[in-house]
């Protein structure tokens, strides 16, 4: 294999976690190898043990960076002076945008019922979204209506949100739109 310079400005840590992002999507983790990630993004592969020790460490790194991304988004999009049922709105609409990502993050999960040692990191993660869920909801509960305790509410949603994710990643999206649009109706109803 030959391998090329990187980009200036795009160091070879970044190239190698661009690379194993690419791959997790098209073939999964089950797929991803030392050698393959290096010759994705064109190094020696060698680099990948340098700098994130396995190929698993580097595949927990992609969906901690990916994460990141998505959690500042997220914060953004509550934090912004709107209505709540428009950022209702706005996150199920990721929920289809962001298939990319909810294929690492069910790969991670996957891999990490077996391997103890990533389980840690996958709460962080989980732990992060927890966060955002419960800065979304906090300020709206009581104007909803809900009696239902925080962490049951953020419960409830996080569940929710991983159903049709899944159901998303396995071809099915039977009474989806039903659920949304309910849900949607309902929203509307209690924020007038």
């Amino acid at each position: 294999m030959k391998t090329t310079a990187v980009r200036p400005g795009h160091g070879t840590e970044q190239a190698l976690l661009d690379a194993a992002e690419r791959l997790l999507v098209e073939v999964g983790a089950a797929g991803i190898t030392t050698r393959r990630v290096a010759e994705e993004a064109r190094l020696n592969h060698g680099l990948v043990h340098y700098y994130f020790g396995s190929v698993e460490q580097l595949l927990v790194r992609v969906l901690e960076r990916f994460t990141d991304r998505l959690v500042e988004r997220q914060r953004e999009m509550y934090a912004a002076d709107v209505p709540f049922l428009e950022k209702w709105r706005t996150a199920m609409g990721y929920l289809e945008e962001d298939r990319p990502y909810q294929k690492i993050w069910f790969e991670l999960q996957a891999l990490a019922w077996n391997r103890p040692e990533l389980r840690e990191r996958l709460a962080r993660v989980h732990a992060e979204w927890r966060a955002v869920l419960i800065e979304a909801f906090a300020p709206v509960r009581d104007a909803l209506g809900l009696e239902v305790p925080l962490e049951a509410l953020v419960t409830l949603v996080y569940a929710f949100n991983e159903g049709i994710m899944l159901d998303r990643m396995s071809g099915i999206d039977q009474g989806h739109r039903e659920l949304l649009d309910w849900i949607d109706a309902w929203l509307e109803e209690r924020t007038r």
